[in-house]
């Protein structure tokens, strides 16, 4: 069946896709070339040509003024077949606002989520103010907001499934809902990300459907949804995460494409950066550099003026272009991002402090050891897997001991740079006392990293006595 025939392509955005190729042509620019202009994967780019995804909200100004359209392609959204939106609302198209993963599971049960149904989360340490957990006030950024008592929140998650005209009647009811939905984000990410639960997993995604659902109502009510948006882009985030960790990429990259959608709406650059960092990772566990690359090259695309955004591109696009046998590209971009990482600014610092101090050195070091070992592998050098080791045992000294995920992960990883830098016997050393655990762990990066280990100390050093000792006990854990 033709695209032009088919029941996915609405007509109004097939009319656009047809605008957007022919300018596109015009200007000379390949699909490849203008996603990365405007800062999205080509693929979305080829959907939009093919009328089959309605373009994201503050995505056809940049459009139209990448490919000199005169304002044509802005004009065309701007009266579009379906039911107009009042002013200054958002379209409720489906792409939008659903289908989501999940979309047509029960409401949340709002007086467990914070109750006995999952009693480790009300060990968690509640936040008092805003940003916590490197998470802002979707409403007010880093001014430093309060949230609502534990207590109260239990009856503020009620209002997400009762009747939607009465969610948030006033703005100060609103926002502290969204506060205490943000409080709550902070607890289960501690949850989630320092004992993998798949109680906490679902308690992430049962709150986001109610978001979702909110942020949909208030739109159709007359309002713009922006604390909403952010707030949702927030939970995806995290709930694709979850999911990537798990190994369920499908899903994953849905909730990282919703959250990138609800980023756009609320026009959230952060969140948007992050949220291309994650797609870009999700990718690269799936070994598929070439699109790794275009995520890459996607996050430098948002802000240009935002070091701390640029350092991020820097780094993907180095573990890209190392997977892509790219030998001077990531050394280039490795020293760029270092350089960058060295002059951020109390901006950057503010937007992302999660890439500051200690945290941030362990983060760039880690990325640049991964890319050094990824580098080692293609090329065979055993002083770039020096390099490797070397960037990561900085990182692996900063690690906090509450991360224990990454902690396994990094000790894999320093173990398989040393196996490629031609020490089999410092590697299994390094990766005996955490193999029960490893073989055990159900986060992919986890398992990713312990069969490239296992591979290279096979292919090269299997008839090593201490290798064949590790190899036979690692058999005997995976049984």
């Amino acid at each position: 069946m033709s695209v032009g025939t088919s029941p996915a392509v609405d007509a109004g955005w097939g009319e656009f896709g047809r605008l957007l190729r022919f300018h596109r042509r015009r200007a000379g620019l390949t699909q490849l070339q203008l996603g990365r202009r405007v800062g999205y994967h080509h693929s979305f780019i080829s959907r939009l040509e093919g009328g089959l995804r309605e373009p994201p909200f503050d995505l056809v100004n940049r459009l139209d003024a990448v490919l000199g359209a005169g304002g044509g392609l802005v004009a065309l959204i701007a009266s579009p077949p379906a039911a107009p939106c009042a002013p200054g609302l958002l379209p409720t198209a489906p792409t939008l606002f659903s289908p989501i993963p999940g979309g047509d599971a029960p409401d949340v049960d709002s007086p467990g989520v914070l109750s006995g149904d999952t009693p480790s989360l009300t060990a968690q340490p509640w936040p008092s103010r805003l940003p916590a957990e490197g998470l802002a006030c979707p409403l007010h950024g880093r001014v430093g907001c309060a949230t609502p008592d534990r207590e109260a929140v239990t009856d503020l998650l009620a209002g997400l499934t009762g009747p939607y005209d009465r969610v948030g009647e006033t703005a100060g009811a609103e926002a502290e809902l969204l506060h205490g939905l943000t409080a709550v984000l902070a607890c289960l990410i501690r949850e989630a990300f320092g004992r993998a639960s798949d109680a906490c997993a679902s308690t992430v995604e049962r709150l986001l459907r109610g978001v979702a659902r909110w942020a949909e109502a208030v739109n159709a009510g007359g309002r713009l949804p922006s604390g909403q948006l952010r707030l949702a882009a927030q939970y995806a985030q995290v709930a694709g995460r979850l999911r990537m960790e798990r190994g369920q990429g499908g899903v994953a990259m849905a909730w990282f494409g919703h959250g990138l959608r609800w980023a756009d709406a609320a026009r959230d650059a952060e969140a948007r950066a992050t949220l291309l960092s994650d797609m870009s990772t999700l990718v690269r566990l799936d070994g598929d550099p070439a699109s790794m690359l275009g995520y890459a090259q996607a996050i430098g695309a948002v802000d240009g003026k935002r070091r701390w955004m640029m350092t991020l591109a820097d780094l993907y696009q180095a573990r890209a272009y190392a997977l892509g046998h790219d030998v001077a590209a990531c050394r280039r971009h490795l020293s760029t991002a270092r350089r960058r990482f060295a002059r951020l600014d109390d901006r950057d610092r503010l937007e992302a402090p999660w890439l500051s101090g200690a945290e941030g050195v362990l983060r760039v070091e880690s990325a640049v050891g991964g890319a050094l070992r990824d580098l080692a592998v293609v090329t065979g050098d055993r002083a770039v897997a020096r390099r490797a080791v070397e960037a990561t045992a900085r990182s692996y000294a900063l690690l906090p001991p509450v991360m224990r995920s990454t902690r396994l992960l990094l000790t894999l990883r320093l173990a398989d740079s040393w196996a490629c830098a031609g020490d089999p016997v410092a590697a299994v050393t390094l990766a005996g006392p955490v193999l029960e655990e490893a073989v055990g762990a159900r986060e992919l990066m986890v398992a990713v990293e312990l069969r490239g280990l296992h591979r290279r100390l096979a292919g090269r050093w299997g008839d090593l006595p201490e290798v064949r000792e590790y190899r036979e006990r690692a058999r005997a854990v995976s049984e």
